[in-house]
């Protein structure tokens, strides 16, 4: 095995022997003139208004312990004031903790030197901000280059990758606009496209969709569901919206008042809610749009002989209920079979199984 890696490198390796790209250790914020003496305070149970009345410090965070694995959506939600938008600026330390880890790649981001930093964000990461960010004295074309003109990439190179990504996120035939002649829907694409040009390990997108539309987040969430299924991203995704939660992410972490509530898949947050704040978050959603048939399906072993023989529906692992719903009406089969990806069925749902999820 050690001559088998013998020439990778150390982040090379680490990504092959670790399923996790970040991890949170202990993570504590506390915004004030003195806070280090707090955290212990916190730890006994001191509330973010007590904090604020009693000492004038405000908690951000408290005591984060959270594993990203590598290539996942990682979604991060929570109200206003939950500690979202804190916590991803750690991951590029844009904010310093009180105290605490923040492992990428094995590494503690928290130990790095001005200059390994400046380094980190220039290659590690990309952010995509809620209000566009972009520099409205240049073209689309000069703000998706931007990132690639500092790392030092030549001007006809830097100018291919981003017409590239220009392409890939709609916009080509406007790469020589500014952004006030774009709509807002178009300002967030090339903020996409530059972050990408960048080819960066982790895409940090704070609110990135919260300022569109209706319709035009819908696009773009497509956008990045089907980006992320062929470039394999880290993605790290601050959210206050439950639904967006729910379609984007692998996991999702929700906060409250800087402490972590509850940390799970779709499934997890909506059928197991743990605290009665994620209980309020999920009671409204339309479970039909979000649980796909593996995520609700059954062993053979728990499913009857009568059933087994009789009449069937197939549906594959990753159709989302709302799809088959309206056969399930109309042909009352005895027994849904839900297949993998090489057609092989992978489980199995009963018609009572299925209401019983549409019902919790």
């Amino acid at each position: 095995m050690e001559k088998e890696f013998k020439n990778i490198d150390q982040e090379t390796l680490f990504n092959i022997m670790s399923v996790n790209k970040i991890e949170i250790r202990k993570l504590y914020k506390i915004f004030g003139n003195n806070p280090l003496p707090l955290i212990e305070k916190v730890d006994g149970g001191l509330g973010k208004d007590e904090l604020l009345e009693k000492y004038n410090h405000v908690l951000g965070l408290s005591n984060i312990n959270l594993d990203i694995p590598n290539q996942s959506l990682q979604v991060i939600m929570g109200l206003s004031g939950s500690g979202k938008s804190t916590l991803i600026r750690h991951i590029n330390r844009l904010i310093e903790p009180t105290s605490g880890e923040m492992m990428v790649d094995g590494q503690d981001v928290l130990t790095l030197s001005q200059k390994e930093l400046l380094e980190f964000r220039k290659n590690k990461t990309a952010m995509v901000f809620q209000k566009f960010a972009l520099l409205p004295h240049k073209t689309v074309l000069e703000n998706v280059s931007f990132g690639l003109y500092i790392k030092n990439i030549d001007t006809a190179e830097a100018e291919k990758k981003s017409m590239y990504w220009i392409e890939r996120v709609g916009l080509l035939g406007f790469e020589h606009r500014y952004p006030q002649q774009l709509s807002g829907g178009m300002q967030q694409r090339v903020g996409l496209a530059r972050a990408l040009a960048n080819d960066p390990d982790i895409l940090l997108m704070d609110e990135a969709f919260s300022a569109l539309d209706p319709l035009i987040r819908k696009d773009m969430q497509d956008i990045l569901l089907g980006l992320q299924s062929e470039l394999k991203k880290t993605v790290v995704f601050i959210t206050h919206d439950l639904d967006e939660a729910l379609k984007l992410g692998d996991r999702i972490a929700i906060l409250k008042d800087g402490l972590m509530d509850q940390e799970g898949d779709a499934v997890d947050i909506l059928l197991s809610p743990k605290t009665s704040y994620v209980k309020n978050f999920v009671e409204d959603v339309n479970r039909s749009r979000v649980l796909k048939a593996k995520n609700i399906m059954q062993d053979a072993s728990l499913i009857s002989k009568d059933l087994m023989n009789g009449q069937t529906l197939k549906v594959k692992g990753d159709d989302v209920i709302e799809k088959f719903i309206d056969r399930v009406v109309i042909d009352k089969p005895d027994l849904i079979e839900v297949l993998g990806e090489n057609n092989s069925p992978i489980g199995y749902l009963s018609a009572d199984r299925l209401s019983e999820i549409l019902r919790k």
